[in-house]
């Protein structure tokens, strides 16, 4: 008995100065910390940036490419002499330099090409907001089991704190003789049993924290410490602005319109390319043969050998062998099954939707009807004390009767959490938004 008893104190005590030191967590405080501490968002985001850097402007690809050559070679026996172009028998050092300048001014790739690595900017954004929304959705479902539990709990302390009364009144009376033994016995196994569930529930609830804090990332909060809150207003709902949509239709539909930019790319493959070009272009000989040969300095040959050249190309493609028209085609079957993906997307969001509203529609049909039966819970709770107070109940009755109450309120809790839950993952599913 008096084991029990410094128990349930011991219970009370502990919970009291866990309270005082109340570390209080919102949902929207946890999404914030798991989004920041998430590898792989921080891995998708470094892809954006990536993708970003590595994009190329019309203007950039517009711009010359300019290189500079520079040869050093040796020549023997029957050669071209550079000086005369004819053939000669000799040993000759040649030393060549050439720098070349080339831009195509019309070039429909180019404006293709640039247009499909914004596209690509856009997939890589997607694809982020594609695994921030699935984190977001695992982060609630995890955050509502645990907060399930903690309010069950407060329901549970008061329960056992009356247990409590209950069993220590009980003593007294079967100690003076106006009890029989048997209610202290059946009131002992009432108080035993709530205990039991009230620390399996503790247990429960410390377990769900743990993973709760885990899939955040955060490993330094002394999760004992933590207190979960009823996370929202439920009018703060109607006040999101709808402007985001489901990340996963809006990567479906970037990856259309790549595809789309993919038969352009294809198609400008036919078209003609107008390039400029301009060349500057000097040697330097000498023939290693003839000892005595006279050669001039190689300042003065670099100077009397220069030779510039500057043009214009027209490259129009007549023949490949079909090889395009075979990727344009191609490409199009693409396009037709990534708009497919589109609709697929779609389907699978509203049915989604659809069921979370069907159920959305179950809990607000039970809403009612639990806060009714909760009412008669209490109503014959407090019946029951009073009958048991003048010993017209046995206690085996009794318990009976206040764990009807005390399912009948965590029934309605978990229901109103339940609606909150929902409404909340629908948001997240429809507007990736809370």
């Amino acid at each position: 008995m008096n084991k029990k008893r410094i128990i349930t104190i011991a219970f009370f005590l502990i919970f009291a100065l866990v309270s005082g030191q109340e570390n209080s967590w919102p949902f929207t405080k946890c999404m914030e910390t798991a989004l920041q501490n998430n590898i792989e968002i921080k891995i998708k985001l470094l892809e954006v940036k990536r993708i970003q850097k590595s994009q190329n402007s019309i203007l950039n690809r517009m711009l010359p490419s300019v290189n500079l050559y520079g040869e050093h070679n040796y020549n023997f026996g029957s050669t071209i002499d550079p000086s005369t172009n004819g053939r000669v028998s000799s040993n000759i050092q040649n030393d060549n330099f050439y720098l070349n300048a080339k831009t195509n001014l019309i070039d429909f790739s180019a404006f293709a090409n640039a247009k499909k690595d914004k596209i690509s900017i856009e997939i890589a954004k997607a694809e982020k907001e594609v695994v921030e929304n699935e984190y977001k959705l695992q982060l609630l479902e995890s955050y509502y089991q645990a907060l399930y539990t903690q309010e069950l709990l407060k329901i549970q302390k008061e329960q056992l704190h009356q247990a409590s009364f209950n069993l220590d009144r009980i003593t007294k009376e079967v100690t003076i003789g106006s009890k029989p033994q048997s209610d202290l016995y059946d009131m002992q196994l009432s108080y035993s049993e709530e205990e039991n569930s009230y620390i399996t529930s503790q247990q429960l609830y410390e377990i769900q924290k743990m993973q709760l804090f885990q899939l955040m990332n955060v490993l330094n909060v002394a999760t004992e410490t933590v207190i979960l809150e009823v996370y929202f207003d439920e009018n703060n709902l109607d006040s999101i602005e709808h402007t985001n949509y489901n990340p996963k239709i809006k990567r479906a539909e970037f990856q259309y319109k790549n595809n789309l930019k993919a038969i352009s790319l294809e198609r400008a493959n036919n078209l003609p390319v107008l390039s400029a070009f301009y060349s500057y272009s000097t040697f330097y000989y000498k023939n290693i043969k003839e000892v005595n040969s006279f050669t001039d300095s190689f300042s003065n040959q670099l100077d009397d050998n220069k030779s510039q050249q500057v043009g214009m190309q027209l490259a129009i493609p007549i023949f490949n062998g079909f090889r395009n028209n075979k990727r344009i085609i191609a490409s199009k079957i693409e396009s037709k099954k990534s708009k497919l993906g589109i609709e697929q997307e779609k389907q699978e969001l509203e049915k989604q939707v659809a069921l979370e509203e069907k159920n959305k529609k179950n809990y607000l049909e039970l809403q009612d009807k639990l806060q009714q039966r909760q009412k008669y819970a209490q109503a014959s709770f407090t019946t029951m004390q009073a009958k048991f107070a003048n010993a017209r109940v046995e206690a085996i009755v009794y318990s009976s009767v206040k764990n009807q109450l005390l399912k009948a309120e965590y029934d309605v809790l978990k229901n109103n959490l339940q609606l909150q839950y929902i409404a909340l993952k629908i948001n997240l599913l429809k507007y990736n938004a809370i």
